[in-house]
């Protein structure tokens, strides 16, 4: 796990967090609960120093973001975690090693090794190291329109519009241009093979920019 850019001084630790359940009784659950609370700790305090201007709701928002299992699948991935870790034959033969949610667990359960193992500002400095930025999750599309009017509407009484504003392609394979605006403003505008996919793909596109615009 030289990815990490943490060396355990308890090497067994890491092993325990490397571990899935279909192994046996020592496993990484009990780490993958400690874990999300530690990471929920960092991303509040990252969050709160980082984005000065923003509203309560503003914030919990970008930490669900950076908490969710697309998030920690995103970080497992690059840290080449699936490829550690340790599980009978049967799970691996099902994808265990590319699941997100036995990523996601094991991303978890590493971190609260690291807590255990270094204290909290290695936890913090590993996250500091290993996390995307909000505008850099890769967040399901499906829900993007609705994490944006929760979003918006922290700050206002007024939902967010959509319009669909272009469309190229043949008719067989049409690809849809979709803007979104709040109070007569456009936000961000985004492409999909229908109206709906275009419609969330310019919500997501709003949602980073509205991330990285807190960030400055």
């Amino acid at each position: 796990m030289a990815a990490l850019g943490y060396r355990f001084r308890d090497p067994a630790l890491l092993r325990r967090a490397l571990t899935h359940p279909s192994v046996g009784r020592e496993d990484n659950q009990r780490l993958e609960f400690l874990g999300d609370a530690v990471l929920q700790f960092i991303m509040s305090d990252r969050l709160y120093r980082d984005y000065p201007e923003d509203r309560e709701g503003g914030l919990t928002h970008l930490r669900a973001l950076l908490v969710c299992e697309s998030a920690l699948s995103q970080v497992a991935e690059g840290l080449k975690l699936g490829e550690a870790l340790i599980m009978d034959r049967g799970e691996e033969l099902t994808g265990g090693r590319s699941k997100p949610s036995v990523l996601c667990d094991a991303m978890e359960a590493v971190l609260a090794a690291v807590y255990l193992d270094g204290g909290l500002e290695a936890a913090k400095e590993v996250v500091r190291r290993c996390w995307p930025k909000p505008e850099e999750v890769s967040r399901p599309m499906q829900d993007s329109k609705g994490a944006l009017q929760e979003l918006l509407q922290k700050d206002g009484d007024e939902a967010p519009v959509y319009e669909i504003t272009g469309q190229s392609g043949p008719p067989h394979n049409p690809r849809f241009r979709a803007s979104v605006f709040w109070h007569g403003q456009e936000l961000a505008s985004g492409e999909g093979r229908t109206k709906k996919e275009a419609e969330k793909a310019a919500a997501l596109a709003a949602l980073g920019k509205r991330g990285k615009a807190g960030k400055n």
